[in-house]
């Protein structure tokens, strides 16, 4: 695969060309069991998308096709106008892909400083590394040499956020980010996606509880049994509809 993304002038209102991150008529199955129905969905630079769900919708399994480690049964998936389906996992990194994972993904025996050492793969030196985690995080440059996993979950998240950063993504994916914080972390840790979002990246946010994000998005879906039954922007009903979506009882 060719790495690397073609120039991207969109807006966070969804305006100019092609978006950096398309899903096409995306199928995904565990066996026999199909768990993704032809999924379309996009994230042009600088938007906030939340993909939103109850349990069980398919929503970690879109990210999984996306990041790579999860195979696509149709449909296609594209990067800046290409199409990347079925892409290596390594490749896609290279490209600009990077995943959040739910359960945050930081290591906990490893303090806060040597967790951003090894970030030092994707070719920046360390220096660099921990200035951009430390100017965004300040409370991470408090905790350099603190183990990571003795910080609260808010810090640990925010350390997981300053890694994925490290690689200058072109698209983020994040997995439940609000999972088990409290409200006003949250906030504060949205703010920051937000900001992130602002600087030109592609962000999709998988969340089952909609109210930690719609106020930073800038579009939403929403996820049933596999389908998307409705997407647009967060204050064009979709607020108002998640629990009827939630239960099926939407008519598309």
């Amino acid at each position: 695969m060719t790495t690397g993304f073609p120039a991207e002038t969109g807006s966070r209102n969804g305006s100019g060309p092609a978006p950096l991150l398309a899903l096409d008529g995306i199928k995904a199955a565990y066996d026999a069991i199909t768990v993704l129905h032809g999924v379309d969905l996009e994230v042009r630079a600088g938007q906030v998308v939340a993909l939103l769900g109850p349990n069980g919708a398919g929503k970690t399994t879109a990210l999984s096709v996306i990041s790579g480690t999860h195979p696509a049964a149709a449909g296609r998936l594209l990067l800046g106008g290409r199409d990347v389906t079925g892409a290596d996992p390594r490749d896609l990194a290279r490209a600009g892909v990077c995943l959040i994972p739910e359960g945050r993904g930081v290591f906990p025996n490893l303090t806060v400083r040597d967790n951003l050492l090894m970030m030092t793969f994707t070719g920046r030196p360390r220096a660099e590394i921990e200035e951009i985690a430390f100017s965004r995080f300040p409370i991470l440059g408090e905790r350099a040499n603190q183990l990571a996993g003795t910080m609260s979950g808010g810090e640990q998240q925010m350390l997981a956020l300053a890694r994925g950063l490290a690689t200058d993504p072109a698209v983020l994916l994040l997995d439940e980010l609000s999972m088990g914080l409290a409200p006003l972390v949250v906030g504060r840790l949205y703010e920051e996606v937000a900001e992130i979002a602002r600087q030109g990246v592609a962000v999709l946010v998988v969340e089952q509880f909609a109210a930690a994000v719609l106020d930073i998005a800038d579009r939403a879906a929403v996820l049933v049994r596999g389908r998307v039954v409705r997407q647009g922007h967060p204050d064009d009903g979709i607020r108002n509809e998640l629990a009827a979506l939630y239960l099926g009882s939407h008519t598309p």
